[in-house]
């Protein structure tokens, strides 16, 4: 039992990092499903990885500049996975119409000016807000990196349970994923674990981040369904990407309470 959890858990390391995993490590497709219950886990690990790296370089570093360098770092640990994503839905359904040819722009490796212009301002309000963050209190944020890495890949993951997997177009190009739902229970422990790193504040209001954020899944939820009847793989990074922006809006605008 624990080794099998242990190939889950590795499986998804692998998937969604940079991190060095045994080229022995098995995979199937039922791996990779039940892979997604540690996708809160992952996401605890890049946050803590970011946490470091912000940590020890603002040691001797401005906050700007170590804010400039972890998110390059942070890109460079998970490869621009969900970035990536983020920037085909973008070039897709900015230049797209229909779900047969938003879905055949997806596919296409080359970026597009919707996808660069989206990709830029993301970034962009990432690094205004988190040293808006970080300058308010630099051991808050540093804890506000690992909830917002650990609850956008939780929602992002959830999507695979209220929404339908829309088969891509050229499946020679389709990126393995985990497109099966799991059980209620898996999907409780997921939440328990994304849940962890909010009681470092010690009070009840920052919880209110949470539906805050899942707001954005729905939105994001909606609109891919009304336009491709469903998501795909790049629509999953770029409710990651979206909703970790709204963990970082979530607590400006509730930092004066807490």
């Amino acid at each position: 039992m624990i080794k099998k959890e242990l190939t889950y858990f590795l499986t998804a390391l692998m998937f969604f990092t940079r991190i060095p995993v045994s080229s022995k490590l098995q995979y199937s497709s039922d791996i990779m499903n039940n892979s997604q219950k540690y996708y809160p886990m992952i996401g605890i690990v890049v946050g803590l990885f970011n946490a470091l790296v912000f940590f020890l370089i603002h040691l001797v570093l401005p906050i700007d500049i170590a804010l400039i360098l972890m998110m390059i770092t942070g890109v460079l640990l998970t490869g621009g996975f969900h970035e990536d994503g983020f920037i085909d839905v973008c070039d897709s359904f900015g230049g797209g119409y229909g779900k047969e040819r938003i879905l055949t722009i997806m596919k296409d490796s080359r970026v597009g000016a919707y996808g660069a212009i989206g990709i830029v301002l993301l970034f962009l309000l990432k690094y205004v807000v988190m040293k808006h963050l970080a300058e308010t209190s630099l051991t808050g944020f540093l804890v506000i990196l690992i909830i917002a890495h650990s609850t956008s890949r939780y929602l992002s993951g959830l999507m695979i349970h209220t929404h339908q997997y829309v088969a891509d177009t050229d499946l020679s190009k389709s990126k393995p994923m985990a497109n099966k739902a799991l059980s209620v229970k898996t999907l409780f422990m997921g939440m328990a674990v994304t849940l962890l790193p909010y009681f470092y504040f010690q009070k009840l209001l920052v919880f209110l981040v949470l539906p805050f954020a899942y707001l954005g899944k729905v939105y994001l939820g909606w609109y891919f369904k009304k336009h491709i009847g469903g998501y795909t793989g790049d629509c999953l990074g770029t409710v990651q990407q979206v909703t970790e922006v709204l963990v970082y809006l979530g607590f400006v605008v509730l930092w004066k309470y807490i």
